[in-house]
């Protein structure tokens, strides 16, 4: 018997077994033949720190010093820039406000990113602080810090059955069997069906797919400097990545939880609207690949004891922030699951426990 089995390999579930494995003796099950497969392993991670709702925001804050520091540090330069037509004022004004970015010249956006496209260029905003997080070390860390610790993870080990106990959680999953005192849920997309296994109600989780291509640099450029750069109102979005330039529609279309894959119009779209902004034209695509982001009804990310059953731990909705979240997340899930006293502020908290979700 384990005393914590979490549920999920993503970073989310990683993470929060890291937290807490030095506390308890965890088992963590990840349905795929590895970790970090679905949306974990498909995310174009930016840690942008006024990205998101007010909590999310806070957790980004919170989450800022681990990013910098933990392990040698796990973020580099890259600064997004943002930039509009002349009917999108009002939208980029909104944005540049939200982001906090700072209003630039048109060459001064040239100089950042050469393939803008002048002509159509009618604001343009830069902001500095946001880094690309090295997501495979911070994965591989926190396995690290699992087994260290001597936490079990168990791949190709879907969940098919839950049972509650008066000693706890009987887990099936991968043909064998698994008991312990408390059960983390960190499912991903799949969230909700773990909850319904363990007879917890579902709270409303809603996986929606973004698809993403991969480009040969534009023109021959040396992109490895540029920031990232998008449209207004996020409706498309590139990023350097390795020598390439990554672009995505920035979609998100609401689909069940599965191994999600781009959509060819949706994709098609987004590089149309990337085509508008620039001077070189996609010929062909290097690869393409879709992930999920999974949100709770309000957006918020969903982390602490379902109020039905304090021994049921929900770790979900990251919605696309859980890389940048991941150390202030992970450390409210283990405070709230140890009873340890947290660290985030009350009124935080109170927007994150599922306790929100149940009227």
């Amino acid at each position: 018997m384990t005393d914590i089995i979490v549920v999920g390999g993503g970073i989310a579930g990683l993470s929060a077994a890291a937290r807490l494995a030095p506390h308890a003796k965890v088992t963590l099950l990840e349905q795929e033949s590895s970790t970090g497969y679905h949306t974990s392993g498909r995310s174009a991670a930016l840690f942008e720190e006024n990205y998101g709702l007010p909590s999310t925001v806070a957790l980004n804050t919170a989450s800022k010093d681990y990013h910098n520091e933990a392990n040698g540090g796990y973020l580099s330069p890259r600064g997004f820039l943002i930039i509009g037509q002349a009917h999108e004022k009002d939208a980029f004004d909104t944005d540049s406000t939200t982001l906090g970015a700072d209003p630039i010249t048109a060459d001064q956006a040239l100089e950042m990113v050469p393939i803008l496209n002048r002509a159509r260029l009618a604001y343009a905003g830069y902001h500095a602080d946001a880094f690309d997080i090295d997501t495979d070390r911070l994965m591989q860390d926190f396995i690290r810090e699992i087994r260290q610790n001597g936490g079990q993870i168990v791949t190709k080990a879907p969940v098919t059955a839950i049972a509650r106990r008066a000693s706890g959680w009987d887990v099936t999953a991968g043909g064998a069997a698994y008991r312990a005192a408390k059960l983390v849920n960190a499912a991903g997309a799949w969230a909700d069906q773990i909850a319904q296994m363990a007879g917890i109600a579902p709270i409303g989780i809603t996986p929606c797919r973004r698809s993403m291509a991969r480009i040969p640099a534009p023109g021959g450029y040396d992109v490895s400097r540029w920031p990232m750069f998008f449209g207004v109102g996020e409706t498309w979005y590139a990023k350097p990545d390795a020598g390439a330039l990554l672009v995505s529609p920035a979609e998100e279309d609401p689909v069940e939880p599965q191994d999600a894959w781009a959509d060819d119009m949706v994709l098609a779209t987004g590089i149309a609207r990337y085509e508008e902004m620039v001077t070189q034209p996609v010929t062909r695509l290097l690869t393409s690949w879709a992930g999920l982001r999974s949100f709770a009804p309000d957006r918020a990310l969903v982390l602490g004891p379902d109020p039905s059953d304090p021994d049921f731990i929900w770790s979900a909705g990251q919605g696309g922030y859980g890389f940048q979240t991941a150390p202030a997340a992970s450390q409210l899930v283990a405070d709230l699951t140890l009873g340890h006293r947290a660290v985030l502020p009350a009124h935080i908290i109170a927007q994150l426990v599922p306790d929100r979700l149940r009227v």
